[in-house]
């Protein structure tokens, strides 16, 4: 297996009550950040795994109703945090950018996908396919937002069902079977039902030999997978299903608990910069 150098990136923040987040917590709102990652394959170049906010999300959440949106989850973006602004000054033109996987499809995960144009695309067509059942108050209820999504998203795109399918590592069986993204086994995009339609997270090796599982929105915290804690079922309801992201879950506390070497990544958890 090709082993993948990677760096993570904080592209802005969102606050929520705590108690959204994770049932029984408190009332006070916190601040959750918006991680995209940067991995570097030694033959595919540069990836990205989501890309955060951007102010192409401002731009699409100006107006009403839209604007519910930033009303019901606050966002806190600096001119310096699109992903593409950090990208640049670690030296990492957009241009470099060889290809975005797309977690799922919700605005905090997309938000900057219009700065890659020249990027190929990889999603799941659960995903799309999802997003255009839905009208505008629809998509919108779901935190989704069509208006983020490039015009030649289809020209560009790739499946992730479409690529082959890979065992997982043992101590992943209970995910199922991964998809072989780059076909060499290096990079396995791993189905993480239940908060969206076609969530998708991603499995790979660092050079250290560390297996690297960035779980995207199947948890909102490392905290919340040590104690198996979900978020109130109002809440993982209203974006997509309660009892099959529980299932998700618990499958990741017993990955946590029975193999603490794999080193388990949330895309919103405040724990990314100690660990």
């Amino acid at each position: 297996m090709h082993r993948i150098d990677w760096r993570i990136y904080e592209a802005g923040h969102c606050t929520h009550p705590e108690c959204a987040t994770r049932r029984g917590a408190a009332l006070a709102s916190i601040r959750y950040p918006a991680l995209a990652f940067l991995l570097q394959h030694r033959q595919q170049g540069n990836l990205l795994f989501d890309t955060g906010y951007s102010e192409h999300f401002l731009d699409a959440t100006r107006h009403l109703p839209e604007r519910l949106y930033r009303a019901v989850t606050p966002v806190h973006l600096t001119q310096e945090q699109p992903l593409r602004m950090q990208l640049g000054r670690d030296g990492v033109a957009t241009a470099a950018i060889g290809r975005v996987v797309i977690s799922h499809l919700h605005g905090d995960h997309v938000g900057g996908l219009r700065d890659f144009p020249g990027a190929a695309l990889t999603c799941s067509r659960a995903a799309w396919d999802d997003l255009h059942s839905r009208g505008r108050i629809g998509s919108l209820r779901r935190g989704l937002l069509p208006r983020l999504l490039p015009e030649d998203f289809l020209d560009r795109v790739s499946w992730i069902e479409d690529a082959p399918r890979h065992d997982l590592p043992a101590a992943l069986a209970g995910f199922g079977a991964g998809h072989d993204l780059l076909g060499d086994g290096s990079l396995l995009a791993v189905p993480l039902p239940g908060h969206a339609a076609g969530h998708y997270g991603l499995l790979f090796e660092d050079p250290s030999g560390t297996l690297i599982f960035l779980i995207a929105d199947a948890a909102w915290s490392s905290q919340a997978i040590r104690d198996g804690v979900p978020p109130p079922g109002l809440v993982t309801a209203w974006l997509g299903d309660t009892q099959t992201y529980r299932d998700t879950l618990q499958c990741l506390h017993e990955l946590a608990t029975t193999t603490p070497a794999v080193r388990i990544l949330p895309s919103h958890c405040n724990e990314w910069r100690s660990r």
